[in-house]
């Protein structure tokens, strides 16, 4: 499943830095607008201690993680949407993700350029959802405050007034990225089940709401149109029965058909 989060927002806010942070992957982060250009895409783990007990509960020979994918899109202006700062280009972009996470800069830094020349929360995201709505682009969006070497007083007032959910972020010492990554994951709308043996443990991406066979999609496109059934538990009842066999023994492991709707952290094996 291909989906992808657009990090979004003004230049020099700290895009770029957030999405080497999360990514560690190097790409041009200078302080000055317009420095990414085309897209960076990176595959990012998303954290999941549930995986991690999973594969100490099965000691697989590997463990894979399911995975979120996000784009660095270079910073917008006002006047985007009319084509200022190549601000067709960059909408073209933003339309091609599912979600978008907005940076919001609430730190002060005078060798930091701000392009208002101001640090104004508010009007940076006034400037940058008029420019989306003028485009047309309505998706889920997360905002997220840059506080690398925040003034407390200009965050507390800003985020009394901040017009929707939000996560503080410091890309710069790395804290709450793992977070991020989750919130994330959650605004695409997505849910993990896991599949676990002696040769592998692995999270798996879907929609919510998915049934069974669409889930079993995830794993070989065969398994949707040759699902017969799917045996299924709670990752947490596995650990505690101690073995797949006591689990089933227990009567814990359920037998589910086509119309199963996967819940967020079932371990399903299955068959066809």
């Amino acid at each position: 499943m291909s989906l992808s989060i657009g990090i979004v927002g003004l230049p020099n806010v700290g895009k770029s830095t957030l999405f080497n942070a999360l990514t560690r992957k190097a790409v041009p982060c200078e302080n000055y607008p317009f420095c990414t250009i085309d897209p960076s895409v990176g595959i990012v783990p998303v954290p999941d201690e549930r995986l991690t007990k999973l594969s100490e509960f099965s000691k697989p020979k590997k463990t894979i993680p399911t995975v979120v994918q996000f784009v660095d899109i270079a910073g917008l202006v006002k006047g985007a949407s009319e084509g200022a700062g190549l601000g067709n280009k960059f909408l073209s972009h933003i339309r091609e993700v599912d979600a978008i996470i907005e940076v919001v800069r609430i730190f002060e830094d005078k060798d930091i350029i701000h392009v208002h020349n101001k640090i104004d929360p508010l009007f940076d995201i006034e400037v940058i959802n008029f420019e989306l709505e003028q485009a047309g682009i309505k998706k889920p969006t997360l905002y997220v405050l840059n506080s690398s070497e925040v003034n407390e007083k200009v965050a507390d007032d800003f985020k009394a007034k901040l017009p929707g959910p939000y996560l503080e972020v410091d890309p710069i010492f790395g804290t709450g990225l793992d977070n991020l990554i989750k919130a994330g994951y959650d605004l695409l709308d997505l849910i993990t089940f896991f599949t676990t043996g002696p040769d592998e443990t692995r999270a798996w991406t879907i929609r919510r709401g998915s049934t069974a066979p669409m889930a079993g999609r995830a794993i070989h496109t065969d398994f949707k149109d040759k699902f017969i059934r799917a045996e299924v538990i709670n990752w947490k009842m596995l650990l505690d029965s101690g073995s797949y066999a006591n689990a089933k023994a227990k009567g814990l492991v359920r037998t589910e058909g086509k119309e199963y709707i996967v819940e967020d952290g079932d371990v399903i094996e299955f068959k066809i």
